[in-house]
């Protein structure tokens, strides 16, 4: 039996002495938040690295998230319509945040192969409530931007991407933070990226900058005019030290999550009954979840492959599940059958453990595991 726990990700933490170092200017200035120093550094370096026009920084994705929404719907005519397609195949945290935000989520079904959001079925669903789309790029799989920028424009649409699994990626060379109205980042500490906890917008709209600062900042403009309502979602001064450490190790992380990914995929590939994730060439990776999605060819359902995985001291995560339209608070009011595909992947997918620190021979012994569907 595998003695150490090995649970499906790690957090990844930077240089411990550098980061002390780093600190150390904290305890001088006595600046521990609003647009400090190295939040400025932090801000500098994501938008370079993202290769985009501006960064707002936040104290975590989901409140990055809700700004955004709310940005734009500030920008709808007087009774003009609030719903938003989007996806049933997320985290909470995006449905979450369209909803608090006084709009309606329009549930479009998934693509099986990619488990984005399937360009195919959205204008079925646009009529003329509609504002706005909220695709999610999953896994890492990044959604079919040149076809949902199409029908954004055709019936002239905001985008606001949920980028939180994507951090670092690009298509055809171009930087994902580029698409879409607004992309949200975020750098959970189970992220690619973590800043503990955090997450940022990327946007090329320089009109939003100011109300997006705003927002986080309780409306206010300067010390005498605070001209709209908005919350407390600033990135403090610690938190930002610690992503300016991480993103210098980034590169690294990614390489070492690359050659775990490939592990998996060389020895799972023969395997009946446990579909992989296929990389798409035109994407450049930052292999942030390894999915399987099980069928009844393996011989073992999801929960049995879980039972077996967690008594060798293996903890995978059925993620995502229960699908949104599953969930008590979201249940009453959709129906999951409508969108058969998600709901369909949502009880069969399985993602195992990936991260910098897994040791390749740890990789070999989970495999070996699925293969056997022994008990050990």
């Amino acid at each position: 039996m595998q003695k150490e726990k090995i649970y499906v990700t790690k957090s990844s933490l930077p240089d411990y002495n550098k980061f002390c170092e780093m600190i150390k200017n904290i305890w001088d200035s006595k600046m521990l938040t609003n647009n400090g120093y190295y939040h400025q550094i932090l801000e500098q370096k994501i938008k370079e690295f993202l290769q985009v026009n501006n960064i707002t920084l936040y104290t975590n994705g989901h409140l990055a998230l809700e700004n955004a929404l709310n940005l734009i719907k500030g920008q709808i005519p007087a009774g003009g319509g609030l719903e938003i397609i989007t996806t049933p195949f997320t985290f909470v945290s995006t449905i979450h945040a369209i909803v608090r935000n006084g709009f309606k989520p329009v549930f479009c079904d998934i693509n099986p192969d990619d488990y984005t959001i399937d360009v195919s079925k959205i204008e079925n669903l646009i009529n003329e409530n509609t504002c706005a789309i909220v695709p999610v790029h999953v896994y890492g799989n990044i959604c079919n931007v040149e076809k949902i920028k199409e029908i954004s424009k055709k019936y002239n649409l905001k985008v606001i991407y949920d980028a939180a699994h994507a951090f670092g990626e690009r298509i055809n060379g171009e930087s994902v933070a580029n698409f879409g109205d607004i992309s949200m980042f975020s750098f959970h500490a189970t992220k690619v990226f973590n800043t503990i906890e955090g997450g940022c917008l990327a946007y090329n709209n320089n009109a939003y900058k100011q109300p997006l600062e705003q927002l986080k900042n309780f409306g206010i403009k300067n010390e005498d005019v605070t001209n709209f309502i908005g919350g407390n979602a600033k990135m403090n001064e610690f938190q930002s030290v610690f992503g300016i450490c991480n993103l210098d190790e980034l590169s690294n992380n990614i390489e070492k999550r690359k050659l775990l990914y490939h592990k998996y995929l060389e020895l799972l590939k023969d395997i009946k009954g446990i579909k992989l994730n296929k990389l798409n060439e035109k994407i450049s990776y930052n292999y942030s979840y390894f999915p399987i999605v099980i069928s009844e060819e393996y011989g073992l359902s999801r929960e049995s492959l879980i039972e077996l995985l967690n008594k060798n001291n293996i903890f995978p995560r059925k993620y995502f599940y229960p699908l949104i339209t599953e969930l008590d608070c979201y249940k009453n009011n959709y129906d999951s059958t409508l969108t058969p595909i998600a709901l369909d992947i949502s009880k069969r997918v399985l993602t195992l453990p990936i991260y910098p620190d897994l040791e390749p021979e740890k990789v070999e012994e989970i495999c070996n595991i699925i293969k056997k569907r022994e008990l050990k």
